[in-house]
This record gives C-alpha cells, structure tokens and sequence, in this order.
C-alpha cells in the first residue's frame, strides 16, 4: 500500500503508521538519502525472516540497520575514539559503516565476525521513524541483488508484494550507500557507492 508523504517534514501520523507497521512485525519500505530502502524492526526475528524472503536473498547477505543518531549506534557498535571521529564526520550521510557489535544486538543479525553495519541516513522521513520506533530499524536497499535501486516508491511497491506498506517521498535516488569496514585494524572500503570513499582507501 503506498501512502504519500511529505520528504521534509514528514507528518506525525504518517510516521505513527509506519512505526505501527514494524510494531506488527511488517516489512515497509522507505525513503533515505540514497535509494528507498526496506525495513523491518530488529527486534522482531520473524520480520527479519519476512525481508529477507520479501527481497529473495539468504540469511548469509549482512542487513545494516538506520539508527536516529551517534547516541544510538553507541548502544549496537562498539565505539572506540578513533571510530568516533569518522562517524561524527560523515554521518549523518550517504554511508554505511560495519563495525564491532555490541551484545544489545540480535545474533541473527551479526556477521560470523561478530559485526553489525550501521548507518544515519540524512532524510527526515528515515530518522522520525527510527525516532518514533525508538530503536534502529533493519535495513537493506529496495532492490534484487545484483539489481540497480529503482527511484519510483510505485515500482518498489509492484515489486515487493509482500510489503505491507510504501511510504512515498517521490523519487529516491539509484546509487546505493558506500559500505565501509571499520571492525579492522584499518578502513577497507566493501563497496563504492553515493559516499566518497577516497579518505578510506
């Protein structure tokens, strides 16, 4: 079901319905500042189970989750100063960071290494949800593997039919986010995308 919304100050009630969506234990998709993105809430292990039938991907694929804020990720990630610094500079942004996980995260989540990534999207519409969910939301771009993201949220919506739920900001972008590894002794860039990635390489 598609359900406009306003892309710079999305409406509270909007946003209450979505929020109720993941509640329900919902797969939605959503708006960022790169492409339209599928959520799900990180608590709820059937609707992790639910997107990653809905996107036709095995449970191998890593999923991000979008947090509100530094404060929040401090609570999944482990924040060394070092690690601290990139994320105040580059989010919120176009970037997705894997970094060390905490024990506050959901193990079907974590990458065998024990990893989580985790973003800050620069879109009204991504933080009030994480805001009014009160928790980082599952995430992963609204796209077939392998697939370039399609900017229409009525595409998104035709071809995710398990969906219960597309809010529609108008056109998303085509570019995915960049993928950077900080779990390790230095950056390694996992995938360029709408970031730029040349202080990580």
């Amino acid at each position: 079901m598609l359900l406009e919304i306003n892309p710079e100050n999305p409406e509270p009630r909007k946003i209450k319905r979505a929020v109720e969506a993941l509640e329900a234990g919902e797969v939605i998709a959503y708006p960022t500042d790169t492409v339209y993105g599928l959520g799900c809430d990180l608590f709820n292990k059937k609707a992790i189970d639910r997107l990653y039938q809905i996107k036709g991907i095995d449970k191998t694929h890593m999923l991000s989750f979008v947090c509100q804020n530094l404060g929040d990720v401090a609570r999944y990630a482990v924040m060394h100063d070092s690690v601290y610094r990139v994320l105040k500079q580059y989010l919120p942004g176009p970037y997705c960071f894997i970094l060390e996980a905490t024990r506050e995260v959901p193990k079907i989540i974590q990458t065998p290494r024990k990893t989580v990534g985790v973003r800050i999207p620069k879109h009204p519409v991504a933080l009030a949800i994480a805001a009014e969910l009160g928790r980082p939301i599952i995430s992963s771009t609204a796209a077939r593997h392998g697939e370039t993201p399609d900017p229409d949220p009525r595409e998104v919506d035709l071809a995710f039919p398990g969906l219960s739920l597309v809010l529609d900001a108008g056109a998303g972008g085509t570019v995915p986010t960049s993928v950077v590894d900080l779990s390790g002794p230095k950056p390694h860039v996992v995938r360029v995308g709408a970031g730029d990635v040349s202080p990580f390489e």
